[in-house]
Parts: C-alpha cells; sequence; structure tokens
C-alpha cells in the first residue's frame, strides 16, 4: 500500500425513482467498483426512492480509475436484477485536495462541474469547502435503464504516512 493517496469516503445519500424490478417495487442496493475494490450498501425492501445513508470507503492509489456504480434489485431465488449503472472521475476532487484550502470559509465553491456527454451527472455538482473539508455533492443519472438517480457525496480522508495529498 505503499502507493496509498488516501481514502475516498462515498456516501451513498439515496436512489431517486428507481425503476420497478419486481411486481410494483424493488429491493435495491448498490455496489461501488474502482479498479479491484468492491463495496455494497445495506439492501432497503420494497423501496423505488431508497435512503441508505451508507459510507462506503475506496483506497485511492491511482486518480485516473473511474468509480463505477450500479445499482441491482435484490432477489430471494434468482439472479439479482440490474437497475443501471453510472460511473464518475475523481480526478478534479483530487486536484481540489491537493489545493490545501484551510481557512477559506466553509461553503466556498472550489469548482462547479456541469453534466455533459462524457459523465452521468443529472446536475451541477459542486466540489465545496465545508467544515475544514473538500467534498463534493452528485446526483448521477442511472444509464442502461429506464429510470433512475443516485445522490452521493464525496469526502477525502488523509491516512498518516500516505505518499498524502
Amino acid at each position: 500500500m505503499e502507493d496509498l493517496m488516501g481514502l475516498l469516503r462515498i456516501h451513498v445519500q439515496r436512489g431517486v425513482n428507481l425503476a420497478v424490478r419486481d411486481v410494483v417495487s424493488s429491493d435495491p442496493y448498490v455496489v461501488v467498483r474502482m479498479g479491484k475494490q468492491k463495496l455494497k450498501t445495506r439492501v432497503i425492501k420494497k423501496n423505488t426512492n431508497p435512503e441508505w445513508n451508507d459510507d462506503l470507503t475506496l483506497s485511492i492509489a491511482d486518480q485516473s480509475l473511474p468509480v463505477k456504480l450500479a445499482v441491482y434489485d435484490k432477489d430471494t431465488f434468482s439472479f439479482d436484477d440490474k437497475m443501471g449503472d453510472a460511473e464518475f472521475e475523481i480526478g478534479p476532487f483530487i486536484e481540489a485536495v491537493k489545493m490545501h484550502l484551510e481557512g477559506l470559509p466553509s461553503g466556498t465553491v472550489i469548482k462547479k462541474i456541469q453534466p455533459s456527454r462524457q459523465n452521468c451527472l443529472s446536475e451541477d455538482s459542486c466540489i465545496i469547502w465545508s467544515n475544514g473539508k473538500v467534498v463534493q455533492n452528485m446526483f448521477l443519472r442511472l444509464r442502461n435503464v429506464e429510470s433512475g438517480e443516485v445522490e452521493l457525496q464525496l469526502q477525502w480522508i488523509h491516512v498518516p504516512g500516505s505518499r498524502g495529498l
């Protein structure tokens, strides 16, 4: 782990208008992947607007790798159904962390990223300085599905002894 830059905490807040995969609802959960790392939220039963409020933490060694997210419907007697996917780049977020912005007023916008064909954002995503930390809130529009968005918040965790930012 000598290449460790730090940790990225992904707060998986909620899903909005997720697809129905069971008779009238779904039992959704989120899988986050980056490189060889794979993390999951808990399953929320019978809900297409779930509130997970789960924190998933990735070890970051290569900021060029995308973070991939997929939503699934938990099934008991068959394979889980895919309910869409999305991905995002962490490069702009890491660049903001490297700026060492201590002393800025809380709520200062560092960078605004707009939705485009190159990303899965459904609305502007701001990287902000909040209470002494760099955070980024984002709404990701799910691809390969009829509807659905997932709301996330990114936060950097410095690890003492890492190659640091």
